[in-house]
């Protein structure tokens, strides 16, 4: 069983978060559009593979974030058959009654892995929020050698909290930047994708600006994090991660000025890593109370 430390449990589980990668139709950028399957690295599906645990293992993909689910699906069902799993099953979860079939229970009870496709991570909070089916995944993770990843959406529904929009550009005004609660497999981190592309570290700062306990993971495409023992990152892929750690803060306007206005911060910290670096999230070590 795993042992707590530091009034935190140690889960055995791994988490593979990808920064995820655009659709190559330049009409069209939304995530899950078109018959791109190269919209992950080789390198990062073939770790999640190495990963995998058991003979003949199961892995579960779970499009419930793409509005083109079935595509989602099918794409990833060629991409691991093509690296060698033979034994895949998609869970076609599109509201919180499918969610609830049992046999959707069982294909998690026996994954060696799942994978959350791309596409919008409050569809995943809202579908899988307080559901038998989460607490299942969370149980496996905590005390199985099960590896759970997600891409773009899927991997920023991994932690919590969880930035689901940001209006203005680049994240700058106050209000604007939409926080909630995430699936809670990483806690006090928070996780956004397509992160140099989409110049998002202005919105990252304000949501750690507004709780700096929080450590900010930023994954750019084509890039993600390996965390095993609930808090030590591995980065896997050809770019950049980004961690923002707002803990030593020294100054912060964001709670004297009103909606609308754009904040500022001092004092905050900025690691950038590479593939094969390696980071210890500070959070890991704090007492966790519950």
């Amino acid at each position: 069983m795993p042992q707590p430390k530091g009034g935190r449990m140690i889960p055995k589980g791994k988490l593979l978060a990808i920064g995820g990668k655009e659709s190559k139709d330049l009409d069209d950028k939304s995530e899950g559009k078109g018959k791109n399957i190269n919209f992950i690295s080789e390198q990062i599906l073939k770790r999640f593979v190495a990963e995998l645990k058991g003979e003949n293992p199961l892995v579960a993909v779970i499009p419930t974030a793409s509005q083109e689910p079935e595509l989602s699906a099918q794409d990833y069902v060629k991409v691991f058959s093509e690296l060698g799993v033979k034994n895949i099953q998609v869970l076609d979860i599109r509201n919180r009654q499918d969610a609830a079939q049992p046999d959707h229970l069982e294909v998690i009870k026996q994954a060696a892995g799942i994978m959350f496709t791309g596409g919008d991570q409050l569809r995943l909070t809202a579908i899988f929020g307080g559901t038998e089916i989460l607490n299942l995944m969370k149980e496996r993770y905590a005390f199985s050698d099960i590896i759970i990843a997600g891409t773009s959406a899927g991997a920023a529904a991994l932690s919590t909290p969880m930035i689901y929009e940001g209006e203005s550009q680049g994240g700058y005004i106050k209000g604007d930047v939409r926080i909630t609660t995430g699936l809670e497999f990483l806690k006090d981190v928070a996780i956004d994708t397509h992160f140099l592309t989409r110049g998002r570290i202005v919105r990252m700062t304000q949501a750690i600006a507004t709780n700096p306990e929080c450590i900010g993971i930023g994954l750019e495409e084509d890039t993600a994090i390996l965390v095993t023992l609930g808090g030590n990152v591995e980065v896997v892929g050809s770019g950049l991660i980004t961690v923002v750690d707002g803990m030593g803060i020294t100054e912060t306007n964001i709670y004297d000025i009103q909606n609308g206005e754009p904040f500022t911060t001092k004092g905050l910290r900025v690691h950038l890593l590479g593939d094969a670096d390696e980071y210890l999230i500070p959070t890991y070590a704090r007492l966790q109370l519950k």
